[in-house]
């Protein structure tokens, strides 16, 4: 593989090969891209839902055991 690059011009190398790669890659790496920050949303989604819940409960939690009448 090396013979074959070592004689094509700098800009062959560094230029057509990575277009060609991203032509026919590209569906792919736009796919796998979508579906990373698609999990990295629902992951921070789930976090502020959980960390809310925890709030609230924590919130009446403490609110109710001050009372002391119940």
């Amino acid at each position: 593989m090396r013979e074959i690059f070592a004689g094509l011009p700098w800009w062959v190398k560094w230029v057509a090969v990575p277009v060609i790669a991203l032509v026919v890659f590209g569906g792919l790496i736009a796919t796998v891209v979508t579906i990373v920050i698609g999990l990295l949303f629902k992951l921070l989604v789930f976090v502020a839902l959980v960390g809310g819940v925890i709030y609230v409960v924590r919130k009446f939690t403490s609110s109710s055991s001050s009372r002391g009448d119940w």
